[in-house]
């Protein structure tokens, strides 16, 4: 018998509640996302189509981000995963590295993924890469987990690409809107057997323990400041206690910060992304800490390599690396690509 999936319109769409929280971009109104269905073997094909890179139709974009929502909509804003699992940074639209990775790293559901964030942004594909990530989400909702990233915004994506390749490739702005609706139900952070926390960025001085993290309100914009802020755009640093941000939003925060974070939560480690790192990994804090970094030769033009993280069962550690897809896979850059802040 064939599964149905149903994907369900959103209670209110979201143009109230971007005006309740005082958002005034001067963006239209796009419908709700309606009922349909579609079946398994539909939602493998789309899979398919966008292995090869290939857009999904707006209609198709709509029903599956409605169930997608059905999904996000149950999960903790800190997420638990099991071991074994395999743990990625940002893939930034890099839409062909995001294939080396999965051939590095093996296909899902043969391998469980965890996706820290910055799905979206500067590569040329954020549209494939994100749709593709969403849908093996709705198809192995166990298997693959993906946590928000600073880049998965309103206010940045029409900065830095995401948008204007929405507008590019449909001609509207209402998949743009199905998508960055979804970004706001995507969890905060997770943990992987209650010993590693993974997390976008960092850590906040307004946050102690996860259970502080767990009752943020996360279906939302993110905040210029405050804890999901933080924890979306805070940065290690070599320094004692907090300091102050050159990105402008969150904190950088010391070994001694990260030490007393881990002891109050009995974890063992943090692992987040959010830094272009050049060997695709860096241990920090005496092993407190690592950022995996998963964007190849980041905006096509940094010469790093890229990194996974693989847990085995017993959480060993070990680290896979891939240098970034050929060039001619990599399709022509932008006539005015998006301007640099802190890469």
């Amino acid at each position: 018998m064939m599964h149905v999936l149903k994907a369900t319109a959103l209670s209110e769409w979201r143009c109230a509640a971007d005006r309740q929280r005082g958002q005034q971009w001067p963006l239209p109104c796009v419908p709700p996302l309606g009922f349909t269905t579609f079946g398994m073997s539909e939602l493998d094909a789309w899979i398919a189509q966008l292995k090869r890179c290939e857009t999904l139709t707006e209609a198709q974009v709509k029903a599956l981000c409605g169930k997608a929502l059905e999904i996000l909509v149950e999960e903790s804003n800190v997420q638990s995963v099991a071991a074994p699992v395999t743990i990625c940074g940002d893939i930034h639209g890099q839409f062909p590295d995001l294939m080396e990775l999965l051939r590095v790293g093996g296909d899902a559901p043969a391998t469980s993924y965890l996706f820290m964030g910055d799905f979206v942004d500067r590569g040329f594909y954020s549209v494939e890469t994100f749709l593709l990530l969403l849908a093996l989400k709705v198809r192995y909702p166990d298997r693959v987990f993906l946590i928000r990233g600073n880049h998965e915004s309103r206010q940045i994506t029409q900065v830095y690409g995401f948008y204007d390749e929405c507008m590019r490739k449909y001609g509207s702005v209402n998949v743009w809107r199905y998508c960055i609706d979804i970004f706001d139900y995507l969890s905060l952070a997770a943990v992987v057997d209650n010993s590693i926390f993974c997390v976008h960025g960092g850590l906040s001085p307004t946050v102690a323990t996860l259970d502080q993290i767990r009752a943020i309100d996360r279906k939302q914009e993110v905040p210029h400041d405050g804890a999901m802020c933080d924890l979306l755009w805070s940065d290690p640093e070599d320094i004692e206690g907090w300091g102050l941000s050159p990105r402008g939003a969150g904190y950088l925060f010391g070994g001694d910060i990260c030490s007393n974070f881990n002891e109050a939560n009995k974890v063992d480690l943090v692992a987040r992304a959010h830094q272009l790192v050049m060997e695709g990994y860096k241990w920090m804090f005496q092993d407190n800490l690592v950022t995996v970094w998963s964007a190849p030769n980041y905006c096509y033009r940094c010469g790093n390599i890229a990194a996974i993280l693989e847990l085995s069962d017993g959480l060993d550690k070990k680290f896979q690396t891939f240098d970034a897809a050929p060039q001619d896979d990599r399709g022509a850059p932008a006539k005015q690509p998006p301007a640099d802040y802190f890469l």
